[in-house]
């Protein structure tokens, strides 16, 4: 860990709601006047989009039903732990990019599901700022939670977290909720083994929990909405926050347990800027 140059990490299943907390933290920097060396979690996959339908097709042959985006065997977990480990000690580091469209492809003259090479960045940062799969991983020896200074955990119920990626791959992707489902079954040994395990290792973590029936997740119309919903913050000390403060600040929220506060789901954003922004605060002061 670092004082000088901190390391955040936002870790969350894709379709989790990360992009909220990634547009409360955008929030946060241009209020704080903060610069951050921007790192993204995918940028760690160990192959590009044709290389992983190979793969993947191989290893179903040898009989390796679960090969997936979320273990080991496609990652490079070792180069998330550098670049944090580098990052804390010397205020820079490496970092390239998974190009998830043709338009962000563009710039860099490459396509839809390829790497952009490796490069140098963060050298004029105040900070880094890393969101995707991985931020707490552990595996063996390799332990990227001991170069974190504040861990984010953000993970809805996870049939919600289903009904999500049923309608995000239909809508954005073209797939058929048969093949979605495969998807799901697929990455669950790996999300059991590394994904999971991760929200015991977070400073905070940000749950969205429906109140609609979503029971049977794989027949669901439609995505409950935050308004159809509760936001779970269980904060690791619950001397983290003033929770008096925020229970004034945010209507119909209420104490679950010493250490977790419940807000309604439409004060998701709001209730991440009042917790983060003192945080970031007291960390660049340091």
């Amino acid at each position: 860990m670092s004082k000088k140059h901190p390391v955040i990490a936002i870790t969350g299943s894709s379709g989790a709601g990360t992009s909220t907390v990634k547009n409360a933290f955008n929030h946060i920097f241009i209020n704080v006047g903060a610069k951050p060396c921007v790192v993204e979690g995918d940028s760690f996959h160990r192959y590009d989009r044709s290389e992983m339908k190979t793969i993947m097709d191989e290893e179903e042959k040898k009989g390796n039903s679960y090969f997936s985006h979320f273990g080991p065997e496609a990652n490079y977990f070792d180069e998330i732990e550098k670049t944090f480990k580098n990052y804390g000690e010397k205020g820079h580091c490496r970092r390239r990019f998974y190009l998830h469209s043709d338009e962000e492809g563009e710039p860099f003259g490459q396509k839809a599901g390829e790497l952009t090479p490796w490069e140098d960045a963060g050298k004029d940062s105040d900070l880094l700022f890393y969101e995707g799969l991985h931020g707490g991983v552990k595996d063996g020896a390799i332990d990227v939670t001991k170069y974190v200074d504040f861990l984010i955990g953000v993970v809805p119920v996870v049939n919600l977290e289903w009904i999500q990626k049923i309608h995000r791959d239909k809508e954005h992707r073209g797939y058929s909720a048969e093949a979605t489902v495969d998807t799901i079954h697929r990455r669950m040994w790996d999300y059991i083994n590394y994904i999971t395990p991760q929200f015991s290792r977070t400073d905070i973590n940000f749950q969205r929990v429906p109140t609609v029936d979503t029971s049977n997740p794989f027949i669901a119309r439609d995505i409950p909405t935050l308004d159809e919903s509760f936001v779970v913050v269980r904060f690791k000390d619950h001397k983290f926050c003033d929770f008096l403060y925020l229970q004034n600040m945010i209507e119909r929220s209420f104490m679950s347990r010493p250490n977790t506060l419940v807000v309604p789901g439409g004060k998701m954003g709001f209730v991440m800027e009042l917790i983060l922004r003192d945080q970031i605060e007291k960390m660049l002061n340091k």
